[in-house]
């Protein structure tokens, strides 16, 4: 990249990153989530303002024909997409100490078990009464449409809930960890039916084969990273021949993320998971906490909004926007998670002002729904109607999460009980869990 391409690359950073500053403050003042803002700036900016600009200005990316210019420019923004996205969650796995711990295995399983299957269930059972023509994309495919409803319904957002969270600053409660533990497992189990959703509309025959090893590397993967590698990166990052560590440790910090995706595309495991497995495994590690420190701000700072940003930017909601769609497609998913979610609480042991801030929390899709309208989308499985619904869903399902969340904070109510009493034993006193 020659210096004035640089330039007006600059440019669009200026554009894409002041502007998502400047709606993430404004939402804020608003008490509303800071993320909205900043996916909003995308929206506003995006190919009608910056793709002018990667068009119009001479001699911008080299010149040469729009396509190679296009292409130029949509491999940088999803540079920096997947960077911002990595180091949100980096930032959420080391802020995230003791998931997936022994003594809350029934509340996530609750949550978990009920939260996320009955909706997908419930959205299988609703085939007969859905208008799948309507709703289905160039691959026609309506087994692979009706997985990709029920992920819409069931998902809940690791990169969204978690940027809510440490602007909010209740990362380190017990209620962000259920809620992060129950978002990792869905999103590992979704993902994995979303492969073969997009494996069905590709071709007629399933290769189950390439899906099982798809599925069983990742469950491999993570769970060797929540037992087996933290401990071998603290073995690494004590070791006397480890000058890295000692004499640049932000440099180390960063050197571990990349080790872990670096692995994890080898695996073909999500890049995200990755992420949040080497912020879990510097967890404890009070020897780096300044540099983990010092890599979040800059990251909080610079990275992470142009990747809310961006997300925004790729969005398209006037050309396909039918508010019938989105209003049944909104209402529909919302009461089944709400519902189902709230039951699982329930089920678990908590109360009924516990359950409503989980069943609320775990209904915001954020960047997992994002996500897969736009797989979806892209493979043909989905149309522009009912991809432009999903990403409302998600957008607004993450609102709504983080609206209610600062309201309860400024009321002085607690998140959750400091443990959950059995429904059987109404008589067992809860203790507030602190949110300070």
């Amino acid at each position: 990249m020659s210096s004035a391409e640089f330039g007006t690359f600059s440019l669009l950073l200026l554009v894409l990153l002041s502007t998502a500053h400047l709606l993430g403050h404004l939402f804020s003042r608003l008490r509303q989530p800071r993320v909205v803002g900043e996916i909003l700036a995308g929206v506003l900016v995006g190919p009608s303002v910056l793709g002018s600009i990667v068009t119009a200005v001479p001699g911008v990316f080299g010149g040469g024909t729009t396509d190679a210019i296009q292409l130029k420019y949509s491999a940088i923004v999803g540079f920096l997409y997947n960077l911002g996205l990595l180091l949100l969650m980096f930032a959420s796995g080391g802020e995230a100490p003791g998931l997936f711990r022994r003594d809350d295995r029934r509340e996530v399983g609750w949550l978990g078990g009920i939260g996320t299957a009955l909706p997908f269930v419930v959205a299988l059972a609703t085939a007969p009464y859905l208008p799948l023509n309507r709703l289905a994309g160039p691959a026609n495919h309506h087994v692979a449409l009706l997985l990709v409803i029920g992920i819409a319904v069931a998902v809940t957002s690791i990169p969204v809930i978690s940027r809510i969270f440490h602007d909010l600053g209740i990362m380190h409660t017990r209620f962000a960890r259920l809620i992060l533990s129950v978002a990792v497992i869905e999103d590992i189990v979704l993902w994995a039916v979303l492969a073969v959703a997009t494996a069905l509309a590709a071709s007629s025959a399933l290769p189950s084969l390439t899906v099982a090893m798809h599925v069983t590397a990742a469950v491999v993967y993570f769970g060797l990273g929540l037992t087996v590698l933290p401990a071998l990166v603290r073995s690494i990052t004590a070791a006397s021949w480890n000058v890295l560590a000692r004499n640049a440790p932000v440099a180390y910090v960063v050197t571990v993320l990349f080790a872990y995706t670096a692995v994890a595309a080898a695996a073909d495991v999500n890049l995200a998971f990755a992420a949040f497995l080497a912020g879990y495994a510097l967890i404890g590690d009070d020897e780096l906490a300044e540099a983990r420190a010092t890599l979040n701000r800059v990251s909080f700072a610079v990275f992470i909004p142009i990747y809310f940003a961006v997300v925004g930017y790729q969005l398209d909601v006037v050309q396909t926007f039918s508010l019938p769609m989105v209003a049944i497609t909104l209402a529909a998913a919302c009461l089944v998670k709400l519902v189902s979610a709230g039951v699982g609480a329930r089920l678990a042991g908590f109360p009924w002002r516990d359950s409503a801030n989980l069943a609320i929390v775990l209904n915001a899709r954020g960047g997992p729904g994002l996500v897969l309208a736009s797989v979806a989308f892209d493979a043909g499985i989905i149309n522009g109607e009912l991809y432009t619904a999903l990403v409302l869903l998600a957008v607004l399902t993450s609102q709504a999460a983080g609206a209610w969340l600062d309201y309860v904070l400024r009321k002085g109510w607690p998140l959750l009980t400091d443990r959950a009493a059995p429904l059987l034993k109404p008589g067992v006193p809860l203790e507030s869990e602190s949110t300070t």
